[in-house]
């Protein structure tokens, strides 16, 4: 149970850079029209307390109703510049300001709503529960964060105005400050929720999107991914990286499937999968262009070839079913690259002459070849 209810005020780690981030988005929007509206209703107030009042600055009432609409409007300035000159500055900063600013309002209105009761015990509490209600509604922060503000007006204004009210305005008082709160922690829950549904549904995507590109047989790209990826090399091409393409074609592949059936044909496929990773872990790209073959490209220097293919070929002749050796074998054209500007059909066709060329030397041979 105490776990639920800690769960409940934490925002998960996962999403937690993107709550911050939309949170500071919904509230500079917020803020601003809030401080926009303070802006507005104070300087007027000052305005009339200035000229439109009798006594003017004369009198203590007057000026201590200046001074806390001078304090709102400053605040509410200070807000909208930092706002602004910190737009783009660290998450804490600008949240230090979303905070503060609300503390500051709260706490304003709080002490504004008292000073009303002290001249007038017989007034009304819309000020502080305009506020309170307002900022509820309009302010998102974490569950923690709200309990910590909204209960601390509370208490405070129930401290300060408390003995001054009647029971039935201390007990609406108490709901409305419950309701506020709920409203509070709602918009909260409610945007945690919101951005996990997002991460998921995202992860969904990215799960799904990767299936699509990958053969289920095999695990490796298929002919269209693969086709995307080395187009991608190639946009990126410098001629100091060593770019190779290598298609592998498997020996006597149909003479496998015609003997010992086509589940071990399928398991001679996932296996070459499996082989062409572990030989093969940091590469660019792996894939099943269809059928028996499949191609690699990467980035290596011309000595590490005839290492990797010969590994390729020892791990395949390992293979038996039921028993018995396969005798697996594949042969393998390879295709340098030494020039820009070339397009992925050139280098696999230069990559397809050159297993072509292999496979007239025999069984489990590789050729190599360039385009310069």
């Amino acid at each position: 149970m105490m776990e639920k209810i800690r769960n409940f005020f934490v925002v998960p780690e996962e999403i937690r850079t993107e709550f911050w981030q939309s949170t500071l988005k919904k509230n500079n929007l917020s803020l601003l029209v809030i401080s926009i509206l303070i802006a507005g209703m104070e300087a007027f107030n000052i305005c009339r307390v200035l000229f439109w009042s009798r006594s003017g600055l004369g009198s203590v009432n007057n000026r201590i109703y200046f001074g806390m609409y001078c304090s709102l409007l400053l605040a509410a300035i200070i807000a909208m510049t930092l706002l602004h000159v910190w737009r783009n500055g660290p998450v804490n900063r600008r949240w230090a300001v979303h905070f503060v600013s609300v503390m500051f309002f709260l706490l304003w209105h709080t002490g504004l709503n008292t000073y009303d009761l002290m001249k007038n015990p017989d007034g009304e509490i819309l000020v502080f529960i305009t506020a309170f209600l307002g900022l509820a509604m309009f302010i998102q922060m974490p569950g923690l964060y709200s309990l910590l503000c909204y209960m601390l007006s509370y208490a405070l204004f129930m401290v300060l105005a408390g003995p001054m009210l009647r029971e039935g305005t201390r007990i609406n008082l108490t709901f409305t400050a419950i309701v506020a709160l709920a409203v509070s922690l709602t918009n909260f829950r409610h945007a945690v929720d919101m951005l996990l549904q997002t991460r998921e549904l995202d992860l969904t995507n990215r799960r799904l999107q990767e299936l699509l590109q990958r053969d289920p047989l095999t695990g490796l790209l298929t002919k269209a991914a693969f086709n995307d990826c080395a187009q991608l090399c190639l946009s990126s091409y410098r001629p100091d990286r060593h770019l190779l393409m290598m298609v592998l074609d498997m020996d006597k592949f149909k003479l496998i499937n015609d003997q010992y059936g086509h589940p071990c044909g399928d398991y001679v496929l996932e296996e070459m999968g499996r082989i062409l990773q572990e030989v093969f872990p940091n590469v660019k790209g792996l894939g099943r262009l269809g059928g028996d073959e499949f191609a690699v490209i990467m980035y290596s220097k011309n000595e590490d070839v005839g290492q990797q293919i010969d590994e390729i070929n020892r791990l395949l002749s390992l293979l038996s079913w039921n028993g018995e050796n396969l005798g697996a074998r594949c042969c393998v054209g390879v295709c340098r690259l030494c020039r820009e500007h070339v397009s992925y059909d050139e280098l696999y066709k230069e990559a397809d002459q050159a297993l072509y060329a292999a496979k007239k030397q025999g069984k489990a041979q590789w050729h190599f070849s360039e385009i310069r």
